[in-house]
């Protein structure tokens, strides 16, 4: 061997390696399996959604600030005294108290209900027992909007009482007496909001073939509701309106942020006809997707 020329090095192969094929360090790589057909990718991770949740509740305060508008219009025309609403609220208190007041047996039963089951009391108990079955089911978030939607109902309704201090109708002969201002009617704001948050909650549990019922039930006390208090003549027409179109809009603001959450978290937003979370039903999470072996969150 000369100075010039230099010794070869042979490149060496690692045991199990042919030399010209480089080692495929790809089939190395753990390859998770596709996600199943319908499997829903959350956009937030659910720290973050649960925060953001809070977030959505706030912000469906506004939201029912601008759903209100409706009531504000009317509340516009009650104080301009506009004559076909004038004109409405004095015929129908006048028709049905002169309706009760004929039949002993209307008057008994719209006492009856108005002080038994339609009243706000019992409609909020209804509401709070729904509240301790989710928190038994471990249904959080759930519980926490039903909760809030209830509380901020009877907030918001005497709110508008004190602010607005309309006087209650004043009949020649009155068959019932109510303390406080008139608009909006807390027993109609009551019903509205106690009845859509029922269903909202329960209706998962329901048959498909039977939900028609409970969608019956629930307009039957909302209307009922006002109407009893229309024929004792303790609230006008408008505020009955008042407070089916407060209650509404409440409910309204608060569901969508509960749907927001669930679109953030990864869920499936359902249809109205199935409630708010369908996988009461089945006793499924609530919590968004998981990776495999994770603890399970509510």
């Amino acid at each position: 061997m000369t100075a010039d020329q230099k010794p070869r090095h042979e490149p060496r192969h690692e045991p199990g390696h042919e030399p010209g094929h480089e080692p495929d360090h790809r089939s190395d790589r753990v390859r998770r399996p596709a996600p199943p057909r319908g499997h829903h990718r959350r956009r937030f991770p659910p720290r973050r959604a649960d925060r953001r949740f809070g977030s959505r509740l706030f912000a469906a305060v506004v939201a029912f600030a601008v759903a209100a508008v409706p009531t504000a219009v009317l509340l516009v025309l009650i104080e301009s005294g506009w004559e076909p609403l004038r004109a409405l609220d004095a015929g129908a208190a006048a028709g049905l108290n002169g309706s009760v007041r004929r039949h002993p047996l209307l008057l008994e039963a719209a006492r009856t209900l108005t002080d038994g089951p339609w009243d706000p009391v019992t409609m909020r108990l209804l509401v709070a027992a729904a509240v301790g079955w989710l928190l038994l089911r471990r249904a959080w978030r759930l519980a926490l909007w039903a909760a809030l939607t209830e509380v901020a109902a009877g907030l918001t309704g005497l709110l508008v009482k004190e602010a607005v201090g309309r006087v209650r109708p004043r009949l020649p002969d009155p068959v019932a007496h109510a303390p406080g201002y008139s608009f909006p009617s807390g027993h109609a704001m009551t019903a509205m909001t106690s009845c859509a948050i029922l269903l909202l909650v329960l209706l998962p549990l329901v048959p498909r073939r039977a939900r028609p019922a409970a969608w019956t039930l629930a307009a039957v006390t909302v209307l009922g509701t006002g109407l009893t208090r229309i024929a004792l003549g303790v609230h006008w027409v408008s505020d009955v309106l008042g407070g089916w179109l407060l209650g509404l809009a409440l409910v309204a603001s608060t569901a969508w942020a509960f749907d927001a959450w669930r679109r953030e978290s990864g869920l499936r937003v359902p249809p109205l006809p199935e409630g708010l979370e369908p996988e009461l039903a089945t006793d499924q999470d609530e919590s968004p997707a998981r990776p495999p072996g994770g603890p399970a969150r509510r």
